[in-house]
């Protein structure tokens, strides 16, 4: 990974704000959530899921946005989206799929992707795979 010039955390909840402030402390990051409220607290140090300490936040070199251009540059994109499920136990895979769309936009040939995310097998390969496939205008594995 030292050749890596950026990672992004697509999605600054319970799982990707620790990761993205871990990784803060070896490696330039961006963590990116579309929620601009979210984004706005994190910034003033306050994190509503407790994960993260305040001081520990606002000592951090974590980069926080709300904008997709931020992460143009990143090398690679640890996507923590949630992926809830309904009252039949299916799971709502609208997130990953959304992020899935904003990553593709930005992708580039060599970029590294990785899902972080609790979902059934060959979510990866059948939903994601095509959706940054078709945002990028690139093929998965190539």
């Amino acid at each position: 990974m030292s050749k890596l010039k950026n990672i992004a955390v697509i999605g600054l909840g319970y799982v990707g704000l620790p990761l993205a402030v871990h990784l803060a402390r070896h490696y330039p990051v961006t963590g990116l959530d579309i929620d601009p409220r979210r984004v706005q607290e994190l910034k003033a140090g306050q994190d509503r899921t407790n994960e993260i300490d305040a001081g520990v936040l606002k000592a951090s070199t974590l980069d926080i946005t709300d904008q997709i251009s931020a992460v143009e540059n990143a090398d690679v994109f640890i996507v923590t989206v949630p992926t809830p499920v309904d009252g039949n136990n299916e799971p709502d895979l609208t997130a990953v799929r959304g992020a899935s769309k904003l990553v593709g936009g930005v992708l580039k040939k060599g970029d590294i992707v990785v899902y972080e995310s609790t979902v059934y097998p060959g979510v990866t390969e059948d939903v994601a795979g095509p959706e940054l496939e078709a945002a990028s205008g690139l093929v998965c594995g190539s």
